[in-house]
């Protein structure tokens, strides 16, 4: 059986597989350093170059101030593309590799971006070299590496949604949820909300002024008030800032605003909630700035039948189960789904503690992840 070859082949290569992680882990590429994103970005090609061989076609998407994103080719044996989505940018400040290096123990790795998504830049990978050294069906790869998903994919959105047109699917190698796939997704909305008032001194003749910080705190009620957790909304107001001194009346007041909505339908409702803001002073002047960043992952007809060709490959692999879960957080699958195409998510590694210090993954299950990932693949290519 070929995907028995697969499982055994993959097993054989955790050593290399490893090697490879702590690589790539220990190539620092936080979001908003640009210098460090471009020597990984290098470093990664050069990597990918050594694993699969020079690309058929590749090109190096400049991303202004973000980091670049990194589009290669592998012409298939089949007919057909599938798209393979990974992002090499992580949360984790410059230095942060000195207090807290790669580091395996007891099964377990862990370092900086190790679970987000290193791991699944591995898999991506191997996977398609498991492939080419089994001579085992494999349509047309065309991974798109992102130096910018950390902070929403400003630059790299384009490039997704271009990239995605053509594929029969998009593979999204973000972290895994225990082992689940992650077959929805919320879409995220990024929002602040601006009082303008009038200063005055607060003990002289505050009737002069206009408190721009009560001003938004008589409105951040009615903002929050706006959430529906019944249908899979949510609303926090994570940032407030405002005020020169606490004599003056405040003059400028403004709160950051992240909402999460499961429902694409949520996203114009909100819209109109946040045009309907009014302060309670007229002299006071109000203004909303932001947009929605991602678009929900929903799980269209199209994504349900990919989700069970990966089930048919996990059940060809011996595993006991494989489940999809819906999860709150975003990624470039978002852009994807949103745009009605076939989309499967959370392929990537076992483990948890994404954007936390107790981040690993769980080096037992990097062979079987890199195989589903090869089986998925070697599938999408024998379909008609």
């Amino acid at each position: 059986m070929a995907l028995d070859d697969v499982a055994t082949w993959t097993k054989q290569a955790l050593p290399e597989l490893t090697d490879d992680l702590r690589m790539l882990v220990e190539l620092e590429t936080p979001s908003n350093d640009k210098a460090l994103l471009d020597r990984g970005l290098d470093a990664l090609t050069r990597w990918l170059v050594d694993r699969l061989g020079e690309p058929d076609e590749s090109a190096r998407h400049h991303g202004g101030e973000y980091g670049d994103a990194l589009e290669a080719t592998y012409t298939g044996s089949e007919p057909g593309t599938v798209l393979v989505l990974c992002h090499y940018d992580t949360v984790w400040p410059a230095g942060t590799l000195a207090e807290w290096p790669f580091e395996v123990r007891d099964g377990r790795a862990t370092g900086p971006g190790v679970f987000d998504m290193k791991h699944g830049i591995v898999q991506a990978v191997w996977a398609l070299r498991c492939l080419r050294e089994l001579d085992l069906p494999r349509p047309t790869v065309r991974f798109l590496f992102n130096g910018d998903e950390e902070i929403g994919s400003p630059a790299a959105r384009p490039h997704i949604e271009r990239l995605s047109e053509d594929a029969r699917a998009t593979l999204v190698l973000e972290a895994s949820v225990d082992g689940k796939l992650k077959t929805a997704r919320k879409g995220v909305g990024l929002f602040d909300v601006t009082v303008e008032g009038i200063e005055a001194h607060a003990g002289l003749e505050p009737e002069k002024g206009v408190s721009a910080i009560h001003q938004l705190a008589e409105l951040i009620p009615q903002i929050v008030a706006a959430a529906a957790p019944e249908k899979g909304t949510t609303i926090n107001v994570g940032l407030v800032e405002g005020g020169s001194g606490r004599n003056v009346v405040a003059r400028h007041a403004t709160c950051g605003i992240d909402i999460r909505v499961a429902d694409p339908a949520e996203q114009t409702r909100l819209d109109e909630a946040f045009a309907a803001l009014r302060p309670s002073d007229s002299r006071a002047r109000l203004t909303v700035k932001g947009q929605w960043n991602r678009p929900p992952m929903v799980e269209h007809e199209e994504s349900k039948a990919l989700f069970a060709v990966a089930k048919d490959v996990a059940d060809g692999l011996g595993w006991a189960t494989l489940d999809g879960v819906a999860v709150g957080g975003a990624s470039d699958g978002n852009f994807v789904s949103g745009l009605g195409r076939p989309v499967l998510d959370g392929l990537g590694a076992v483990g948890a503690g994404a954007h936390a210090r107790h981040e690993h993954v769980l080096l037992d299950h990097l062979p079987s992840r890199t195989a589903l990932v090869a089986g998925i693949l070697t599938a999408l290519a024998e379909r008609d």
